[in-house]
């Protein structure tokens, strides 16, 4: 088997690294031209920071939205609009409430976000939505 020459008869011993850097510089720019679009994709979490290190559990008042649309609160079934007075009277007493939702998978994301957004307008800030790992 023959090795490959340089033309004066001598091997060729070095890598031409030109096509490799042009690859990582075409990767760089598309990352770059990328980045703020998966930066909006991103949700604004707030995690409660515990004194030493531990994980304290959070009183939350517990939101169930049912695939049949029907709204439970610590197992009280209330309408919509009820439910939106009782968090704007909750959130006046107490400004640092925290809330948990548990929304049916079948339910579009869309009325999902319209609810958050009407207990947002009742001052609840922070809420968390309850998920179940497999």
């Amino acid at each position: 088997m023959a090795a490959a020459t340089n033309g004066e008869g001598e091997p060729i011993t070095a890598i031409n690294v030109t096509p490799l850097v042009d690859i990582i510089l075409v990767v760089l720019i598309i990352f770059m031209a990328t980045a703020p679009l998966i930066q909006k994709r991103v949700l604004k979490v707030d995690v409660p920071k515990a004194a030493h290190h531990e994980r304290a559990a959070t009183e939350a008042i517990q939101i169930v939205l049912k695939a049949d649309r029907e709204i439970v609160v610590a197992g009280q079934k209330l309408s919509q609009q009820e439910l939106v007075d009782k968090m704007t009277r909750l959130s006046k007493n107490e400004p640092d409430m925290h809330v948990t939702l548990s929304a049916d998978k079948t339910i579009p994301y869309g009325e999902v976000v319209a609810f958050l957004d009407g207990l947002r307008g009742a001052g609840v800030r922070k809420i968390g939505l309850e998920v179940v790992r497999k």
